[in-house]
């Protein structure tokens, strides 16, 4: 039987690829119902929603209060019994939804479901998802490959990214939505690793295909956006008890020589000042129980490899 389906889209700002981002899913096979949540955008993006798509329901935040908070504003408006999460900058084949949310109609036991997303141009992988260690360090799945390679082994997959995926609503709201506390980063891992912890199995969605627009444009991020990152990542560390793991020494020990490794390159103390800031504030929080799988066993030579790979491969984009 075929599940009700909401697209959620967080918004802040680029009307252009949020209004090519409904086009493509005003074109879908699947029925579906769409709400944009306007983070409070700085251009017009809200006034053109409202008066140029009626058939699509708007959210506005007020203020700009992240994008975990976004996407848990956008499924409380809805009521569909899949949620699909996408970024405004993506743009879907036609047959897209409905094939990203057949796993979840075919197998009541998987929780959330991965698409393929490509780079402009369609030759390479933008994303199959996320793989993880056990030291909560994430990266893309297949990120730069040949999209020859859609469907082969990079890791353990996790779950589905941030820019695009589908998630069963009881699952999602059983497991708290996302965490509000994370402005930006790592919201996407966070909330994936919790419906693993519930017994939640994640799909991958190879056939359903999306163009990441914004793919392939990481560039060099700014002090703020670096802090943030460094935020999530110390708030990741204390809320699922990394540091009391067996990976306890090898996650000190990379991180480390991350935040020494920005403070050379970028001389400013924002990825060391980020992570304590992050740590300090999951004191007192309940602390997760990482999951029996969904992480990948990597060693500490292959963690080292996937992050000078990852950054050499948004360097190059």
């Amino acid at each position: 039987m075929a599940l009700s389906i909401d697209v959620v889209v967080p918004v802040h700002g680029g009307w252009a690829l949020t209004r090519r981002c409904l086009e493509t899913l005003a074109a879908q096979t699947a029925p579906h119902r769409v709400i944009v949540v306007d983070n409070a955008s700085p251009d017009d993006s809200a006034r053109h929603v409202a008066d140029h798509w009626p058939d699509v329901e708007l959210v506005p935040m007020g203020a700009n209060r992240g994008y975990a908070a976004a996407v848990n504003a956008g499924t409380a408006a809805g009521g569909g019994e899949v949620v699909v999460v996408l970024n405004n900058d993506v743009e879907a084949d036609p047959d897209f939804l409905e094939r990203l949310v057949a796993p979840l109609e075919a197998d009541p036991q998987v929780g959330m479901a991965t698409p393929l997303l490509l780079r402009p141009g369609r030759e390479k992988i933008d994303t199959a998802g996320l793989v993880a260690d056990t030291t909560l360090a994430a990266w893309a799945r297949l990120q730069g490959r040949p999209i020859a390679l859609a469907g082969t082994a990079d890791g353990v997959h996790t779950g589905p990214s941030g820019a695009a995926g589908a998630f069963r609503r009881d699952a999602l709201v059983a497991a708290g939505g996302f965490d509000e506390r994370i402005f930006m980063y790592l919201e996407d891992l966070d909330v994936v690793l919790r419906l693993r912890a519930q017994g939640w199995e994640a799909a991958e969605a190879t056939e359903a295909v999306a163009v990441h627009v914004g793919g392939a444009s990481a560039g060099r991020r700014s002090r703020w956006q670096r802090r943030h990152s460094a935020w999530a990542r110390g708030y990741l560390l204390r809320r699922w008890g990394v540091l009391r793991s067996r990976s306890a020494a090898r996650a000190i020990l990379l991180e480390s020589a991350v935040a020494v490794a920005d403070l050379i390159a970028s001389r400013d103390l924002a990825a060391l000042r980020g992570r304590l800031a992050g740590w300090r504030a999951a004191r007192g929080l309940e602390r997760h129980e990482l999951p029996a799988d969904g992480l990948d066993p990597m060693g500490w030579r292959e963690n080292v490899r996937r992050r000078r790979g990852h950054h050499a491969d948004a360097a190059d984009s």
